[in-house]
């Protein structure tokens, strides 16, 4: 009888843990080095930040769109987990107001691993001074927050490891 129960509390902290492919072609690099101190600090979450060598994100897994933002520089993915990524393009970007910016996506939308969601015009963001390096976060209001893991170098995206999140 009591194997059941003991069996049944260990499922409850069983470790999950979620690859997370390169959404954006570049260089990963540690979320320090992001100039903006909200993304540097972790004040969002943990995760990595890209410096893009083309405008192109992708769907980093398979999941649902749980919001993008009207300016289509940020957008918010829920992994079937219930895990939530924000990729956010660029610094100060908002300040574009869309130019630059097309998206292929709208909040609900069911997206696969690899799928383009936004295109972006690197120049564009760069001749409005702005930065184009890319936080990747994982979201979390959790009181223990996942455990994130981030592979540094070039990466391609939809082909490369960036992130490995566990949480429990």
């Amino acid at each position: 009888m009591f194997s059941k129960w003991k069996s049944k509390k260990e499922e409850k902290h069983t470790e999950h843990t979620i690859e997370i492919m390169a959404p954006i072609s570049g260089e990963s690099v540690p979320l320090a080095q992001v100039p903006d101190e909200t993304f540097a600090g972790g004040h969002m979450g943990n995760g990595i930040a890209i410096k893009p060598s083309e405008g192109i994100l992708k769907a980093p897994f398979d999941g649902r769109v749980a919001h993008i933002v009207k300016s289509s520089h940020a957008v918010i993915l829920e992994h079937s987990s219930g895990m939530q990524l924000l990729l956010h393009i660029g610094i100060d970007t908002v300040s574009l107001k869309g130019n630059g910016f097309v998206s292929h996506i709208t909040s609900g939308d069911q997206v696969k691993a690899g799928q383009t969601l936004i295109e972006f015009d690197l120049d564009v963001i760069r001749a409005a001074g702005c930065d184009t390096i890319s936080p990747v976060i994982v979201t979390s209001t959790e009181e223990n927050p996942p455990q994130v893991s981030g592979h540094y170098g070039q990466v391609t995206a939809g082909q490369d490891l960036i992130l490995t999140v566990a949480s429990k």
